[in-house]
């Protein structure tokens, strides 16, 4: 039995947003003083540390099921498959339909039932529904098809990650302009002529570590609403994120039986461009050697954070060969891993 990706599809958001955009924003902290240093301090160093240059936003009129369908519906054509043979659609996100202008989120119905619609899918056995898994949920929407299709109780699965984190953040805070839109899908199935899910590892920790992402009102104390914004312990998800995504990344190889030289490529959660350094740098010290070079594509200085997106796109580009000095070929091993709220981590080994 191969279960593997058989079709991928990604929308990249048509809206570039530059760090000098956010010039002349007003950057608080937490506690709603000022922030001594000039903007341009502060985006030099958010540069520096993130690696991002720019973002991506969706138009006024998408909302996040919309660009869900778009990549959807790529992933369909990619696969060559008839739309009406899915058994499942899987849906990955966090904050569900965010209409423009607005922070209140609408997931009735779940975003996996509009993309059926759009999709225009009558099988009523197709069954949709959404996974909350924070930024991992992809990654954890692929193990939950892998299990449906293994148990027998599928043959194909559409699984799906897609944001607009653009509409759920502080313009006071620095760590908004970490965020972005997008999306990404791809189709899994069991046939013969297809790649193979090797292993999957996960692992939900959630005794100190469950607020370290939130929702929490703006810095701008003057705000008397009740709006709230995507927030973040950055320091403690650092910390947490480098010390344990890597033995997460080494169980689950150790696991698929596969040796370490044997890893062509390692598509992790384009979260921060440090930080997904040191989880790989720390994973291959785990068996003594060195990070190879160009194992990592990163493509967080062009579309930024988009959350349960970040790694189906990335996958999606660099299968089409859109990400310089980056490729995957038939038989190749990479590693897909991720880390988010929760705190989650996962990860799967694939042959290509």
């Amino acid at each position: 039995m191969h279960i593997g990706i058989t079709g991928t599809g990604s929308y990249i958001p048509t809206i570039t947003t530059l760090n000098t955009d956010f010039i002349n924003h007003t950057f608080l902290n937490t506690d709603g003083s000022p922030i001594p240093n000039s903007n341009e301090v502060i985006i030099e160093k958010f540069k520096k540390i993130t690696g991002i240059a720019e973002r991506r936003y969706a138009k006024k009129e998408l909302n996040t099921s919309d660009i869900a369908y778009l990549a959807a519906e790529r992933a369909i054509e990619d696969a060559k498959i008839d739309k009406e043979t899915i058994d499942y659609i899987i849906v990955a996100h966090n904050f569900g339909d965010v209409t423009y202008g607005q922070t209140q989120a609408d997931t009735l119905p779940s975003l996996a039932t509009r993309v059926k619609h759009l999709l225009q899918i009558k099988n009523p056995k197709c069954i949709a529904y959404d996974i909350l898994f924070g930024c991992p949920g992809w990654i954890q929407g692929m193990i939950q098809a892998y299990a449906f299709i293994k148990a027998g109780l599928a043959n194909k699965c559409l699984v799906i990650g897609a944001e607009t984190l653009s509409r759920v953040i502080d313009p006071y805070d620095r760590d908004s302009m970490i965020y972005s839109d997008g999306a990404g899908a791809t189709i899994v199935e069991n046939t013969e002529n297809t790649g193979d899910i090797l292993a999957h590892n996960a692992a939900t920790f959630a005794h100190n570590e469950a607020n370290y992402l939130f929702f929490g009102k703006s810095y701008n104390k003057e705000e008397n609403n009740n709006t709230r914004y995507i927030k973040m312990h950055g320091r403690k998800i650092y910390e947490f994120a480098v010390t344990h995504v890597p033995q997460a990344m080494k169980e689950c190889l150790d696991k698929s039986g596969v040796d370490i030289n044997d890893v062509k490529k390692i598509f992790i959660h384009q979260a921060n461009e440090k930080m997904d350094e040191a989880i790989v740098q720390r994973f291959y010290k785990l068996y003594n050697k060195p990070m190879p070079e160009d194992i990592m594509p990163m493509n967080i200085y062009k579309l930024g954070n988009s959350s349960v997106a970040t790694v189906p796109t990335l996958f999606d580009l660099v299968k089409r060969g859109k990400l310089e000095n980056h490729a995957v070929k038939k038989g190749d091993v990479v590693i897909f891993a991720s880390v988010g709220a929760g705190m989650n981590i996962n990860a799967i080994v694939y042959r290509y």
